[in-house]
């Protein structure tokens, strides 16, 4: 397998030197744990007591993640992004909200997302959290078994009713939907809301997808389980495979309710998890699609290893390769120039709301062993590369 992600030149073709000396600076505080902590601190407080951080936020860590405030804000983007091959997957990243009118504001955008997504090819996904349709006690509740008050009910009802209007939509549009993964004890209610919009909409090809978790131990037999389903039952799969964002979260509250850990025991059980994932759907792509959604070299090398051995097409639509907006351009854009499908998430929002997501960016980036490291000596390299051909 010819080793493809040290290329620079191809990776931050889009990026000026300006832009690129912001991204090393970027890196290099998020490769501190301290300042991490003491910057999440600063900016909270400092957006609690609404002094005008606002423009310092969007000319730095705000630029580097995010797309832009608004749907039509991405544009710009999305479309400089396509000049490479890189497609985009508009992600209306506001987090924690526990209104209903912040639900009903969120199927609103979701919807928005698969418009632009019919008209233009740049974006070939649409996505929601099912804690952006609904409250997360409501998820956790169901899936313990417990009973739902009349209140939580009607509650309910809605969250089902956002779901059908968006799975509806979606299939009616022929844009493929991606539905985010969140923490393990809400996610059995979600899984069956999402196998359940996958037996309706997913009968001629997968239009919805769910997420797996791949550092939850537990994540490969579900997804036998639901193959056999789906092999019964006449319906295809699409999955979105990843890593994992909340293991701390997730080690932290078994520990305290004095559970067993949902959590692989350690990295390298996670990785092998991953790729057996991978491997096992793409050794069933007659019944399933694929986004591999990692910033692993090898796990990509591994999936575009499997498509030779296969002889599956680099643009099969069946399989495509996910990264976020500003990480690992080295991987989204030497394998877009290589012919392979590629999006990358690109996060939209107010800059206020969309704070508790950068700030999670921020410490998962701290927290991934070797992540920031490999940002930082790809974009030094590139630097070195500018300058000897000035």
């Amino acid at each position: 397998m010819e080793k493809i992600f040290n290329n620079t030149a191809d990776a931050f073709a889009l990026k000026s030197d300006t832009e690129l000396d912001r991204a090393y600076f970027l890196f290099k505080m998020i490769a501190s744990q301290p300042l991490v902590r003491i910057g999440t601190a600063v900016t909270n407080f400092a957006l609690n007591l609404h002094l005008p951080v606002e423009g310092l936020i969007r000319a730095t860590v705000f630029d580097h993640f995010c797309g832009g405030t608004t749907e039509e804000d991405c544009l710009p983007v999305v479309d400089k992004m396509f000049t490479k091959g890189v497609s985009s997957v508009l992600d209306y990243s506001v987090e924690a909200k526990e209104a209903e009118s912040e639900f009903d504001k969120a199927l609103e955008k979701t919807l928005k997302t698969i418009e632009f997504a019919k008209e233009r090819t740049a974006i070939p996904f649409a996505v929601f959290k099912p804690t952006g349709f609904g409250r997360f006690e409501l998820y956790e509740k169901l899936g313990e078994g417990k009973t739902f008050t009349v209140e939580e009910a009607a509650e309910w009802k809605r969250v089902l009713e956002r779901f059908e209007i968006v799975c509806k939509t979606a299939h009616a549009n022929d844009v493929a939907l991606l539905i985010d993964a969140e923490e393990s004890w809400m996610q059995d209610a979600a899984d069956e809301l999402v196998a359940d919009m996958m037996r309706k909409y997913n009968k001629e090809k997968a239009i919805v997808f769910n997420t797996l978790q791949m550092y939850r131990h537990d994540r490969l037999d579900y997804l036998k389980k639901l193959h056999a389903q789906a092999q019964e039952e006449g319906f295809y799969i699409g999955m979105k495979i990843v890593r994992g964002a909340y293991m701390e979260k997730e080690n932290k509250r078994a520990e305290e309710k004095g559970y067993l850990s949902p959590i692989c025991i350690s990295k390298e059980a996670t990785d092998i998890n991953y790729n057996d994932a991978i491997q096992y759907m793409v050794e069933h792509l007659d019944k399933m699609a694929i986004f591999a959604g990692t910033h692993n070299e090898e796990s990509s090398y591994m999936l575009m290893g499997l498509m030779q051995q296969n002889n599956i097409a680099t643009n099969d639509t069946r399989i495509w390769f996910g990264q976020l907006y500003g990480m690992s351009d080295n991987i989204s854009f030497n394998l877009a120039a290589h012919g392979y499908n590629v999006a990358k998430y690109l996060p939209f929002g107010p800059v206020r709301d969309v704070m508790p997501y950068l700030i999670r960016r921020a410490e998962e980036n701290t927290s991934v062993a070797g992540q920031t490291s490999r940002e930082l000596n790809l974009i030094s390299a590139e630097r070195k590369r500018r300058k000897l051909h000035d």
